[in-house]
């Protein structure tokens, strides 16, 4: 394991994608993680600690998975984990989630923020699997008040809640058939 440098962003979003691919959910395009992965790299936090680091975990000198932990006011966030099949049967997640839950302690956070969890707890939800591995690793949701939607116009409203997710669902497969040709 090691702690990855703004020269591995590029091989992170790679392996990224190969993760979206695989597990079937969408993401931007590598201008907007690189953006995000430099801004929270780069500037010194408390403790001259930085907002966020890339840990990687590799085989033979191989990367084979990694994750981002992010920084803020006494918790740690764990918001982008990513994978390649190789040596999945040697399951580095939890190697990766134990040593950014050390260095979550080390850095003085009191919390170690797993981020997100299904709305419904159901084996078909897309975010099951993804809930189940959070889940082993000893994570307990927590539920806040969340977003609360007012509606003064009820037929925007209506296509806002109706015809935009149809919309979206549809850029959505453009967008993972485009992560699919970006990594062939």
């Amino acid at each position: 394991m090691r702690v990855g440098s703004i020269d591995d962003l590029s091989m992170l979003y790679r392996m990224y994608a190969e993760t979206s691919v695989r597990d079937g959910f969408v993401i931007r395009d590598e201008g907007y993680y690189q953006t995000v992965w430099k801004a929270f790299m780069s500037p010194p936090a408390v403790h001259g600690q930085p907002s966020a680091q890339p840990l990687i975990a590799e085989v033979d000198g191989n990367p084979v998975a990694a994750l981002f932990i992010f920084y803020f006011a006494g918790r740690a966030y764990y918001i982008y984990g990513m994978s390649r099949e190789a040596h999945r049967e040697k399951m580095p997640n939890y190697f990766l989630q134990w040593e950014a839950m050390r260095r979550a302690k080390a850095a003085g956070c009191s919390v170690y923020d797993l981020w997100g969890a299904p709305d419904e707890f159901n084996e078909s939800d897309a975010m099951w699997n993804v809930f189940r591995f959070k889940e082993g690793l000893g994570g307990q949701v927590v539920r806040t008040l969340g977003a609360w939607d007012f509606t003064p116009k009820p037929l925007w409203y209506k296509m806002y809640s109706e015809v935009i997710p149809r919309v979206l669902d549809v850029m959505r497969s453009r967008g993972k058939l485009r992560t699919r040709q970006a990594l062939e």
